[in-house]
């Protein structure tokens, strides 16, 4: 038998060897999400990973309504809250790109309602809100950052108590409420988690001329076949829309209340999509802004969104008041080496035996979460629709998710 032969033989027995191994990975990793399931604590899970060349795992366990016994699929309708956020940092990106508006000019430009922000101080002895002028404007790029100075009331204990005065002279409406809160800090001095990616879904309807869902189904959704990724529902897919879930400290889960369509469609965290949907748009991201010969941004813009954005400022950490008794491992949501790009929470150090250095992630409020990993060229989505967010439980089979896919590639040699 000649060298060469023999060379092949021992190539193609070690290909057919690590795909044999990375596939007794993913069948490991399905028994660990299915055993994951219980309906008195975590209802269901979609859990889906991709590399250039395509999806290499999908799996979904258990239910999307307990009620009924509706199983839970790649296709089922999900809430994915702030998730949204990188969808409307794109469509702004393209916008961008076209010239219609630019980062690092005033927005007061574009939305003259920004020349009128204030900055809360904070209360006067008789409890009244102290507000002044912001040193500096806000831009786009401060927006889409999260160092415009916008706040959550859920995170923020000064707008907190700014929403619990009924007569503090502040239009906070209904619905809105969120976006016509004062600005918590003057632009650029800090980075804190807020509505600026709301305001900058209102920046791009005012510029457009379109709604919110009209400019995405055009300019995103259309183009990456995301065609079930919406604000507005309409009955029969209200019908199929995961049921959401809220777990008490017993660990006992209960149904909350059904979807309601919201006339005001928040860019920071009013979709609804599907793990397969919103795998799309992750797989674009990760080839650079194109999918299926499909372009949706420049490659030199996915860069810069890619990149550290808010200079010598760090990401501090966002704790829900529910969440701050109930995580036991609150250092790996504090990011204590965190930028931020645009759309993206940049993890600075490698996260042992997962995503490399400088991997891209975020997540959702019903603990949605995805990572994009360009060193290692994986991408992925995990879904659930359970509160409280960063519940403890769902996290360590979150982060065991992570560690099985990187385990798998590594036995294929990637």
């Amino acid at each position: 038998m000649s060298r060469g032969i023999l060379l092949f033989l021992v190539c193609l027995s070690l290909s057919i060897t690590s795909k044999v191994c990375a596939q007794e990975t993913y069948i490991q990793l399905d028994n660990y999400l299915s055993s994951a399931i219980d309906y008195k604590n975590n209802p269901g899970i979609v859990a889906m990973a991709s590399d250039k060349n395509g999806l290499f795992y999908s799996s979904a366990f258990g239910m999307a309504d307990i009620a009924t016994e509706r199983e839970i699929t790649q296709d089922t309708l999900i809430r994915i809250a702030s998730m949204s956020k990188p969808i409307t940092t794109v469509a702004a990106m393209q916008l961008v790109e076209r010239g219609i508006i630019e980062l690092d000019v005033p927005v007061e430009n574009y939305l003259p309602e920004f020349s009128r922000l204030q900055v809360l101080d904070g209360f006067n002895d008789e409890g009244r809100p102290i507000l002044r002028k912001p040193t500096s404007e806000v831009t786009l790029r401060q927006l889409l950052s999260h160092t415009a100075g916008f706040v959550y009331t859920f995170s923020n204990e000064k707008a907190l108590r700014l929403s619990g005065i009924e007569d503090s002279g502040i239009d906070i409406a209904k619905g809105t409420d969120l976006i016509n809160v004062p600005l918590g800090y003057d632009p650029g001095t800090i980075w804190e988690y807020g509505v600026g990616v709301d305001w900058a879904g209102i920046l791009i309807e005012r510029m457009t001329n379109q709604t919110l869902e009209d400019y995405f189904f055009e300019h995103i959704f259309s183009p990456l076949n995301m065609t079930n990724t919406r604000f507005d529902l309409n009955p029969t897919q209200i019908d199929s829309l995961a049921t959401l879930y809220i777990k008490d400290k017993g660990g006992k889960v209960s149904a909350l209340g059904p979807w309601q369509n919201d006339p005001f469609q928040s860019g920071g965290s009013g979709l609804v999509s599907t793990a397969n949907e919103y795998m799309r748009f992750l797989r674009m991201l990760l080839n650079g802004g194109e999918y299926e010969g499909k372009r949706i941004l420049k490659a030199e813009t996915i860069d810069l969104m890619e990149q550290n954005n808010i200079g010598t400022l760090n990401v501090r950490p966002v704790l829900h008041s529910y969440m701050q008794d109930r995580s036991r491992d609150i250092k790996f949501f504090e990011h204590s080496n965190a930028k931020f790009g645009l759309g993206f929470l940049i993890n600075e150090d490698e996260i042992n035996n997962a995503r490399a250095a400088a991997s891209l992630t975020w997540g959702g409020l019903y603990n949605t979460f995805f990572w994009i990993d360009p060193k290692n060229e994986i991408c992925a989505v995990f879904i659930t629709q359970i509160l409280p967010f960063f519940d403890p439980e769902t996290i360590d089979v979150y982060k065991n998710f992570e560690k099985l896919i990187y385990q798998s590639h590594k036995i294929k040699g990637k």
